[in-house]
């Protein structure tokens, strides 16, 4: 389902610009402190229709997990987290786009280590540039807060004190332009 969205994007595709794009994440570390990270290689598109509906997919290559530390690197791409092997891609396909203000939510499908779950992106609309010789862009910035437990990441790595190594709660920060397509 689409709904329409009444914006100054105009109609048309959208394509994220990974060179102008980021999607971050932190995790609690230790219950004291938070981990945070990248992902490096995703891509993904927003197609605005004639009558004004809206619709958004993204894809991100889960092995492209970049927090600085190769160890910790691979052992999230490892089965104890994300299993990259066999589920190389994290997907997201919206079911919806509604206004709430001055901004949007985005209603979609996010899939992850092979289950996939409803999630809302809260997305505020920056607006659209000229761009610089390449064609229109357009800027956007969203977070949503996922549980990791509820995607099959159910790892626990106990501390003797109490708690546990790595949070259940994931904060995934999207800073997205977008390259309005010829």
């Amino acid at each position: 389902m689409t709904v329409a969205v009444a914006t100054d994007l105009g109609t048309g595709t959208w394509a994220i610009d990974p060179v102008h794009s980021t999607i971050n994440f932190s995790v609690r570390h230790l219950m004291v402190s938070k981990v945070r990270g990248t992902f490096d290689n995703f891509s993904g598109a927003i197609v605005v229709a004639e009558d004004g509906t809206a619709s958004v997919t993204a894809e991100i290559a889960v092995d492209s997990i970049n927090t600085r530390n190769e160890q910790r690197d691979a052992h999230v791409r490892s089965a104890d987290f994300f299993d990259a092997e066999k589920y190389p891609i994290a997907t997201f396909a919206s079911t919806g786009v509604r206004p709430d203000g001055d901004r949007y939510l985005v209603d979609g499908d996010f899939t992850l280590k092979g289950v996939t779950k409803p999630i809302t992106l809260e997305l505020e609309f920056n607006g659209v540039n000229p761009g610089m010789g390449h064609g229109e862009v357009a800027g956007f910035e969203s977070s949503v807060v996922l549980n990791r437990k509820d995607f099959g990441i159910d790892i626990d790595l106990p501390l003797e004190t109490g708690g546990a190594v790595v949070g259940d709660k994931i904060t995934v920060t999207l800073e997205i332009e977008a390259l309005r397509q010829a």
